[in-house]
């Protein structure tokens, strides 16, 4: 059967793509089911997506599955999504690995409970070898933090004379946040319709690509993550040049 995965350019697919998964508590509104079942259904298109970024040569995905804004629901809503997070990572685990996905995670890990932290942590070890796709939690997740943690950090060098201020550039901040060591994403896709970014990797997406999509988080499939590769393939990335600038 043709796919849009034929159509994708092999030699411009994005490095990293990050993704804001929205769109499963009103997909199981619309349903008249508990939110939670939309929950369990977006676990499912995880699954779908991290294969479809695999097979299209996607380096990096990083998934916005829990915010630090995200603690303030209602509880029973907050323990459902932990237990539903550890849960389905545990069991995708032996399948990242056959896959050679590696699994990594970026957040404000005080906050999350020691024992679903712990049993991510091992999930993580366990595919620290694997060298394909690296799959990317964003957990107890903010942008904000993130910076104001690394500001914390240099300031705490500068202070004990490990760093000058002069030396505080771009590459310097970059180096300390929780993303050190990966590209900054080429592609932000947002489902669910909303257009806004949600204090998601405020600084790393600078000059990303945005791809929104009215479509709720467990009804995107592969094909549509093919697609908004292809819209993005179709775009002219000038980082501040002209178009002129490019062609010389």
């Amino acid at each position: 059967m043709p796919t849009l995965l034929d159509k994708i350019d092999a030699t411009r697919v994005p490095a990293h793509v990050a993704i804001i998964m929205d769109g499963n508590g009103r997909w199981a509104k619309e349903r008249s089911m508990e939110r939670s079942a939309g929950h369990v259904e977006g676990v499912n298109t995880v699954r779908l997506i991290t294969e479809a970024a695999s097979e299209a040569g996607v380096k990096y995905l990083t998934l916005y599955a829990f915010s630090t804004e995200n603690w303030n629901r209602p509880q029973t809503e907050v323990d459902a999504l932990m237990h539903l997070i550890v849960i389905a990572i545990e069991r995708e685990t032996p399948d990242l690995i056959k896959n050679n996905v590696r699994l990594d995670m970026i957040g404000d890990f005080s906050r999350m409970p020691a024992e679903a932290l712990g049993r991510l942590r091992q999930c993580m070890a366990d595919t620290a070898h694997c060298t394909g796709l690296t799959l990317v939690l964003a957990l107890s997740y903010s942008a904000r933090w993130e910076i104001t943690e690394a500001v914390r950090q240099i300031a705490l060098k500068a202070k004990n004379g490990e760093l000058e201020p002069e030396d505080i550039d771009d590459a310097a901040v970059s180096s300390h946040l929780s993303t050190a060591g990966m590209p900054d994403p080429d592609l932000l896709i947002r489902t669910g319709g909303d257009k806004r970014v949600s204090n998601f990797l405020l600084w790393q997406i600078a000059y990303s690509e945005i791809y929104v999509t009215p479509t709720y988080w467990p009804d995107f499939d592969k094909e549509q993550f093919y697609g908004a590769i292809i819209e993005y393939q179709s775009r002219e990335r000038r980082f501040g040049l002209t178009s002129e600038q490019l062609t010389k």
